[in-house]
């Protein structure tokens, strides 16, 4: 039974310095497998950074990233992409002249021993084709298998990058903001998508997000960040509760009108 315990993503004393700023400081958390955690902050709290050093994009001043057991700090982000990390962005990331079919056939494709053979006939790589077809059933983009990604409407370009990192079959994945820029109308369908991927059973999602009714809902632990440390860590209830965490939100200005209010 304790092996099951062991975390699926560790991140151990993570500090980032951009010169003389600390942006993160000596940051560690826990991500248990088939989990969904999710992490939180004000602006400038330090989450993006933190979610660039565990997916590779920056490299850390100091501390460790452990996936599976194993240090991968300091590897490039394709290796670390092919051990089974998926990392969405907060500004959408696809080829805006390939239908939506093609993005994520050649998503399937790099993670497979063709992935050098791009220019072969899509025809050749059937097994690719049957994964992109699988994924755009998950993620609700049905019928738009031959429109060009670029012609996408905003929701459904969020659905196209998300559809992208599941074509790899990653065991973990990373989900930066994905409703920036999305109305609150767009909102539900992307948590339907969320809610299929955990149903599957087989993934661990690590989620950085500003809606917090969308965090409180699907979360099953919640990393709260403030200034480059961890504020608070525990389930949606605990954290809801903790007065440091609404101090956090809130502001001193707001406290400060409230005592005036009261007095």
């Amino acid at each position: 039974m304790e092996s099951e315990q062991k975390p699926l993503l560790e991140a151990r004393n993570l500090r980032k310095e951009f010169g003389g700023l600390v942006a993160v400081e000596d940051v560690s958390i826990s991500i248990r497998e088939n989990s969904l955690h999710s992490i939180i902050g004000p602006n400038g709290a330090g989450k993006t950074t933190l979610f660039n050093m565990i997916s590779g994009v920056l490299r850390p001043t100091k501390g460790q990233v452990i996936f599976m057991g194993r240090d991968i700090t300091h590897l490039p982000i394709h290796r670390i992409a092919h051990l089974g990390i998926g990392r969405s962005f907060q500004i959408t990331n696809i080829f805006p002249n390939l239908t939506v079919l093609e993005n994520i056939r050649l998503a399937a494709q790099a993670m497979g021993k063709d992935n050098l053979r791009i220019f072969t006939s899509s025809n050749h790589f059937k097994k690719y084709l049957l994964k992109a077809e699988e994924v755009i059933d998950l993620v609700g983009l049905n019928g738009r298998e031959q429109a060009f990604a670029l012609n996408l409407s905003h929701g459904e370009k969020r659905k196209l990058e998300i559809a992208i990192m599941l074509a790899s079959d990653p065991s973990l994945l990373l989900l930066d903001e994905p409703t920036a820029g999305m109305s609150s109308e767009q909102v539900p369908a992307l948590l339907d998508i969320i809610k299929k991927i955990r149903g599957l059973g087989t993934k661990t999602i690590v989620l950085v997000e500003h809606r917090m009714d969308m965090v409180m809902s699907i979360s099953d632990r919640i990393t709260v960040m403030h200034l480059g440390n961890v504020l608070a860590e525990g389930t949606p209830q605990e954290i809801s509760n903790t007065q440091s965490v609404q101090d956090a939100y809130l502001g001193a200005l707001y406290g400060d009108i409230t005592k005036k209010k009261e007095a």
